[in-house]
This record gives C-alpha cells, structure tokens and sequence, in this order.
C-alpha cells in the first residue's frame, strides 16, 4: 500500500520573492528546454488540455493558482491553505479555483514530469480525479520520481504505469509549456502565485488568510 508521507523541511535553495513568499522564476522556457534531461513526447491527441477547475466554473470569484510540484513553499500552500479554501469556498461552488502549472523549475526533471503525470491523470481520469494525486504529488514532494508517480495512483482509476511513462516521456510538456508561458505574461515571478479575480494574492509568508482576505472583498465587490 503507498504510504504518503508530509515533507517537513524546506529546500536551502528557494528563496523570497519581494512580498511572494515562494521559489523564484519566470524566465523564458527557451533556457530551461536545453537541460530539461528527457525527450519530449509527442503529444496525444486533443493537446492542449483545458485547466484543471474544482467548485463551480460558473462562479463570480476565480482563484487561480501557479505551482510547482518540486517548490517547498507550493507544498506548504497545498498542506496548509488549499485544504482550507476547499472546506470554505469549494464544497459548497463558492468559488471557481484553477489549478495552473508553472515549473520554474526547481528541480529540472520533477518540475516538468511531476506536471506531466498530474495531467496524464486529468487527461484520462478528469478533474477531480487531478486535484486528488496533485496533493498526493505535494504531500510526497521529498521522494518524486518514476516509482512515485506511479504508485500515487493507487486507488485512482487508472494504470501506474501509464502515468510513469506520461511522466518520464513528458508527455504532456505543450499543455506545461503553455500554461507557463500564460502565466508569464500575467507577471508571475514565482510559486505559489495566487490571483482572485486577476489581483495578486500578496504575502510574506505562505499564510491562508490573505487569500480567505482576497476572496472575501471580491465576493463583496461583486
């Protein structure tokens, strides 16, 4: 059986970015294409897929969230705040919340094959079933890699091996791509980026209150 086990400490080489607590980036993927350590796939059909959306998608407040699986700081934020915006605002279609991959990447190869097996799993299984091993990927970020991915599908319907194979290729790298490259013309800098309705969430710390603070005036302007 997989055993998931929370990450408790923070890689020495992250760092602050102005009031975005998180792990810097945002340069152009053109650099990061050359050490990126694995081929690239070629792309299934119907490339590429659509944002990974939980609560309502009709709603009038949109959180949008930039991560990386291999930031300490995006862990923080899915152990610590995303369980809290689930409970609050989720449950009950509050809020539309978009999951969006920006690999700065901290780690070359688990930024971008960590990506790749989490929509592998939407691909096939859908959205939910995505936000489910995305906090599986978090909660094991001290151990990710081909076995990993892999065995975090237990309990999900669909092969292990299949998502292995999804990761290592990265077969889902144009869908990663775009998705980060959208999220540079945003002006995203770093990890966890979180905007509610196109305002930046700001923080010194990985903290659920700014974003609770941030979703609350927009639903009151609305």
């Amino acid at each position: 059986m997989t055993r998931f086990t929370r990450r408790s400490v923070l890689s020495a080489t992250t760092v602050a970015l102005g009031a975005l607590a998180g792990c810097a980036g945002g340069g152009s993927e053109s650099a990061e294409t050359e050490t990126a350590g694995t081929e690239t796939a070629t792309p299934l059909p119907g490339q590429p897929l659509s944002t990974p959306v939980a609560g309502d998608p009709e709603a009038d407040v949109t959180v949008a969230v930039y991560e990386d699986y291999a930031c300490p700081h995006c862990a923080t934020y899915s152990e610590s705040v995303y369980p809290k915006v689930r409970e609050d605002y989720l449950t009950d279609g509050t809020i539309r919340y978009e999951f969006h991959d920006f690999p700065v990447p901290v780690d070359k190869n688990a930024s971008w094959q960590a990506a790749s097996a989490a929509r592998a799993v939407q691909d096939n299984v859908g959205d939910e079933a995505f936000f489910t091993y995305s906090e599986r990927l978090f909660a094991n970020q001290n151990r990710l890699g081909p076995d990993t991915y892999a065995d975090l599908t237990e309990g999900i319907d669909i092969d292990g091996e299949m998502v292995r194979a999804a990761a290592t290729g990265e077969l889902y790298r144009p869908t990663i791509s775009g998705d980060r490259e959208a999220g540079i013309d945003r002006g995203v800098q770093g990890t966890p980026a979180v905007y509610v309705n196109d305002e930046r969430v700001e923080w010194s710390e990985i903290a659920y209150e700014p974003v609770r603070s941030a979703i609350e005036a927009a639903r009151s302007d609305g």
